[in-house]
């Protein structure tokens, strides 16, 4: 059976007030969450040992965190960078990698995001590879190749016994904190089609989960959730509401 994960990206928002506050809403609306559905919250790297203190003495349903990004490095003279060894030592379990937003304004290559994930399984965190295409690779008809190729590259030389330990986010640019979002369906067209390039690779990839990233609401995650090869989220700004995460996680 695949993994089914709801992931919450709060990009660079958020504050330590914030993060005790969001978990103490969290635990308990999580309660009877079927335990099948694995849940992340990945806040801006210094809030990480607050929101993890606070999710893990509440009690409750455990919750994971993790980081919005990774280094390409393990060590060494790069301010600013934060280790994925760093990450796992914080007791984070994810690292998104390869987010549009990281190709868009740092310019992240193919290339960078294979190194990226490299790191983060050495340190044995689980990388969400985020692919996408920009709207203009929409309207010319390459949305597929464009995600083909982002797979390619980002999973290069990834061993068969880590492939277990990815996720891949497919997240059209388009939608991506705009408001629109793909159809259900068009969403299904190109996870079928990743689905497909992963069972190429290697037996056990087509275990992997492949879950959507792109305005995901409340009111829209039950549909998405509900194709046969969506198996969950990665959530942007409808997940700095806990309320609204909490049911985004129970639509999974």
């Amino acid at each position: 059976m695949r993994r089914r994960l709801i992931a919450a990206n709060w990009k660079l928002n958020g504050s330590g007030a914030f993060a005790t506050e969001y978990a103490d809403a969290m635990v308990p609306a999580l309660e009877g969450l079927d335990p099948a559905v694995e849940v992340a919250i990945m806040p801006p790297a210094i809030l990480v040992p607050t929101l993890r203190d606070a999710l893990n003495c509440e009690g409750g349903r455990r919750v994971m965190v993790g980081v919005q990004d990774v280094s390409a490095w393990e060590t060494g003279a790069y301010t600013g960078e934060i280790g994925a060894l760093m990450a796992a030592d914080q007791h984070c379990s994810f690292a998104i990698v390869g987010h549009s937003e990281r190709r868009q304004y740092f310019g992240e290559t193919d290339e960078l995001v294979n190194s990226k994930i490299h790191q983060a399984l050495a340190a044995g965190l689980d990388p969400i590879l985020c692919v996408g295409e920009s709207l203009e690779e929409r309207e010319a008809g390459n949305t597929l190749s464009v995600v083909g190729r982002q797979i390619e590259r980002g999973l290069d030389g990834v061993p068969g016994s880590d492939w277990r330990h990815v996720c891949v986010a497919y997240e059209p640019v388009w939608a991506i904190g705009t408001g629109k979002s793909a159809s259900a369906q068009e969403a299904q067209t190109v996870h079928a089609h990743i689905r497909s390039l992963l069972a190429d690779y290697d037996r056990g990839a087509s275990e992997i989960p492949i879950i959507y990233g792109g305005s995901v609401k409340p009111e829209t995650a039950e549909e998405l959730f509900a194709q046969p090869d969506i198996d969950g989220g990665l959530i942007g700004g409808a997940s700095l509401s806990a309320t609204d995460f909490a049911a985004i996680c129970r639509a999974a």
